[in-house]
């Protein structure tokens, strides 16, 4: 078996060993971002939307990391108010000292530091220390608990106190006694921040399809992963920057595992590629499961599985033939109607 190293705890990429890894270190979360640019040696601020009101372009908990010298990695506003934090932020940074700043529209100027769209947000800006929370600040190991969490696929709970920046993280996952269905929101003064782990997108079949919708979905915010036995499709050049395993369906996934936070798309056109990963799919609770195929041919898959036991009920979840029906034709239109149903069904639109 021929595998991509999984991230280790703590880690700034999910990118390490021989398959998958271009040399270029890549990050999926904006924690990790700003983990991997204090270990270079930057002074970073995090800045964080705590409120929205109105038609606010980001929702709460988007998050923007920035350096001393202005560079800037995510977005708390898409762009109407990122110019306007980044110099609060680089402030922040030279001070120590966190900041709560709120912006909406200003005498009704959209081109002032307002939202042009008529919302209103409030972002929390926070300075990240080596040497700990004094003044205020977010320290390392705090960020540090945050990346692994992040790194395991676990969920992490951030809480800060807006008055006294007193601050603690919480993780739910390994404490059978705390109920992990919290969400994002300021409630008496305190800012608590839900950071669930990425979205994983298993791609069975390292066809072309698969090569397009992989940078896509990268794009999106989901993490790729691409399985094929076949050991001319699932190589590290076919698929620059994602992980690849080559090895039989139900061996990789049995390997990656899959849980309510995975998606999985079947492109290998061969029962013996793609079943196996469908029945674990069906088993981990995957939230979502397309397949690629013609009606007749996921008509055909379904006679299939029933066979090997599985209930109308579970099959009802295959989304088959995949995507959103948007007359896609080649491999490029057919992965955009592919990652429109994933985000659909990620933002409970199915």
């Amino acid at each position: 078996m021929r595998v991509a190293k999984p991230p280790r705890a703590g880690d700034s990429s999910p990118l390490n060993g021989k398959y998958g890894s271009t040399g270029v270190t890549r990050v999926s979360t904006i924690p990790q971002a700003a983990l991997h640019w204090m270990r270079a040696g930057k002074r970073v601020a995090l800045a964080t939307v705590v409120d929205t009101w109105g038609s606010a372009p980001c929702p709460v908990g988007s998050q923007l990391v920035v350096d001393a010298d202005g560079a800037i990695e995510g977005s708390v506003s898409g762009g109407c108010v990122e110019g306007a934090v980044v110099t609060e932020a680089q402030e922040v940074i030279a001070t120590g000292q966190p900041r709560l700043l709120q912006y909406g529209v200003v005498d009704e100027d959209a081109f002032s530091a307002g939202l042009a769209c008529g919302g209103t947000i409030r972002i929390l800006v926070e300075p990240i220390l080596n040497a700990g929370p004094a003044g205020g600040a977010l320290s390392v190991d705090l960020l540090e608990t945050l990346v692994r969490a992040q790194a395991a696929r676990a969920v992490a709970v951030y809480r800060v106190d807006l008055t006294t920046w007193a601050r603690r993280v919480e993780l739910p996952d390994a404490d059978p006694g705390r109920s992990s269905a919290q969400e994002t929101s300021v409630k008496d003064g305190v800012f608590t921040l839900v950071l669930a782990p990425p979205p994983r997108l298993i791609l069975v079949g390292a066809v072309h399809i698969a090569q397009v919708l992989a940078p896509m979905a990268q794009a999106a915010g989901f993490a790729p992963l691409v399985t094929d036995p076949r050991s001319s499709f699932a190589t590290p050049a076919r698929f620059p920057g994602v992980q690849v395993i080559c090895d039989d369906s139900d061996t990789a996934l049995s390997q990656i595992g899959v849980d309510r936070h995975t998606a999985i798309v079947t492109l290998g056109h061969d029962p013996k590629i793609d079943d196996p990963a469908i029945m674990a799919g069906l088993a981990g609770g995957a939230f979502y499961l397309g397949c690629l195929g013609s009606r007749r041919t996921h008509a055909a898959r379904l006679d299939r599985l029933r066979k090997q036991g599985l209930t109308d009920q579970a099959l009802a979840r295959l989304h088959g033939p995949v995507g959103l029906d948007i007359g896609a034709k080649g491999p490029a239109e057919i992965a955009v109607s592919v990652l429109s149903q994933l985000i659909a069904a990620r933002r409970g639109r199915l």
